[in-house]
């Protein structure tokens, strides 16, 4: 029966995990740890800094699965994992930075800031990035059930368009559709609540 399990594509075993069998997450950690854990330990070269964001990697991939906010994604586990593993890997420079500019060792901070700058990010945008996740979260969470899976596959899951049609059984052009209102009502929703502007720029599609 084992071997049976561990043929079990991810994203079974995700479902299988979001409904309670703690054993299906088991194997997809298996399946992936080394991978996660080296990309993180290649950037960061210190085992126990390498540990740490590893633990939190996954403890966000449990949340998140918990949660209901992940969608299948065909495939795409993986790699939404070393998605999960990169922003935190960002997010412990970042909080190096800022204790650095706290104590006022210019020096060392300006190399940490470089660092996260070699990753493409820096402490200023990671900042205003979690600022304004927290406000698209609550403009999602207001969407009709229709536009918020929509949005929540592409933004979340970094799906393409066809790739979503195929899994929801619709057209593109609807799945489109459907992403263009979900703006339009998240703009409207922006501007009475006096939330987070520039949606086009944060849902590029």
């Amino acid at each position: 029966m084992e071997v049976n399990r561990l043929m079990v594509t991810d994203e079974d075993l995700v479902r299988s995990f979001a409904e309670g069998d703690n054993g299906a997450f088991e194997i997809l950690l298996m399946r992936h740890k080394d991978r996660v854990y080296t990309y993180i330990f290649n950037i960061v070269h210190e085992h126990s800094i390498a540990d740490d964001i590893f633990q939190d990697t996954f403890i966000k991939v449990i949340t998140t699965i918990k949660q209901g906010r992940y969608y299948d994604a065909g495939n795409k586990f993986v790699g939404w994992v070393m998605r999960i593993a990169h922003n935190q890997t960002i997010d412990h420079y970042r909080r190096l930075s800022s204790e650095k500019i706290i104590s006022n060792d210019g020096d060392e901070a300006r190399d940490l800031f470089n660092e996260a700058e070699l990753l493409d990010y820096s402490a200023h945008d990671t900042i205003e990035k979690e600022e304004a996740l927290r406000d698209v979260e609550m403009l999602i969470s207001m969407l009709p059930n229709d536009q918020r899976k929509i949005v929540m596959m592409r933004y979340y899951q970094d799906l393409s368009f066809k790739e979503i049609a195929d899994l929801e059984n619709i057209s593109i052009n609807t799945a489109l559709g459907r992403m263009r209102y979900a703006l339009i009502n998240m703009r409207k929703n922006a501007e009475k609540y006096n939330l987070v502007r520039d949606l086009e720029k944060i849902f590029e599609y």
